[in-house]
């Protein structure tokens, strides 16, 4: 069993930050990697940012240079810096970890129940 716990959604002016925190617990004998992902009202989830156990970064273009993810691999802890926000990054962001659990298993994908982020003045 994983459970992925995620913090930080909220309310917040156009212009402003917020930080996303999703912690994974159980038993995981590996995380490959971790991600935020985003789905919009009417529209499909999307990635937003990944960031393997190597610590390479990816972000869709819609974010590049305003959010920033990073990982604490002792906690098994993705976080997701998201400045100068604006109202088209308003969505419920999910916390992604694509991990083993014990071996032989193979790598799954696990989600969070996410966040609500909701940029408005």
């Amino acid at each position: 069993q994983v459970q992925l716990v995620e913090s930080g959604g909220g309310l917040v002016q156009p212009g402003g930050s917020l930080r996303l925190s999703c912690a994974a617990s159980g038993s995981i004998f590996s995380i490959n990697a971790m991600g935020w992902y985003r789905q919009a009202p009417g529209k499909q989830r999307e990635l937003v940012a990944r960031i393997t156990s190597g610590g390479s970064t990816n972000y869709v273009d819609s974010v590049k240079g305003r959010f920033t993810i990073s990982r604490d691999n002792a906690k098994n802890t993705v976080y997701l810096q998201m400045n100068s926000l604006k109202p088209e990054d308003t969505a419920v962001y999910y916390c992604n970890i694509y991990a083993v659990l014990a071996l032989p298993s193979r790598a799954m994908d696990y989600w969070g129940k996410g966040t609500l982020v909701t940029v408005s003045s």
